[in-house]
């Protein structure tokens, strides 16, 4: 399958660090079927595994420990991936905002509530970064 002119653009332009570029095959992989059914068959082995345990507590902490440290690495991970989505979509609505506040100084010279409503729209772009 083909990619678009702008999924081409970016991919030449991607100036993302390792890091960000793992965090996002990471995010996809996580969020397909296949990795539910990976982390059932870990609990679903673990739960087979009893009778090889000799101490019923230690079998507890080993999936307890297990599930902490994989759980805190998936947080960070999938926060990352969320933060980077959400300053995107950001971005996104202020270059949208920026040009429908064109469009309304064209149109705006003969009407005073036009003019108003676009240094309103003008002030509200950037207001996230401002809070």
């Amino acid at each position: 399958m083909g990619r678009s002119g702008a999924a081409q653009s970016r991919e030449r332009a991607d100036n993302r660090t390792p890091f960000e570029r793992f965090v996002e095959v990471a995010y996809t992989r996580v969020s397909q079927a296949p990795f539910f059914f990976v982390c059932l068959a870990v609990v679903v082995a673990w739960l087979a595994s009893l009778p090889l345990w000799v101490d019923l507590k230690a079998w507890q902490v080993a999936i307890h420990t297990v599930s902490s440290v994989f759980t805190l690495l998936l947080l960070v991970l999938l926060e990352n991936a969320s933060r980077r989505a959400e300053e995107a979509a950001q971005e996104k609505l202020n270059v949208i905002a920026e040009a429908l506040a064109a469009l309304m100084d064209s149109r705006a010279p003969d009407d005073q509530d036009l003019r108003e409503a676009t240094q309103r729209l003008r002030d509200a772009i950037g207001l996230e970064a401002r809070h």
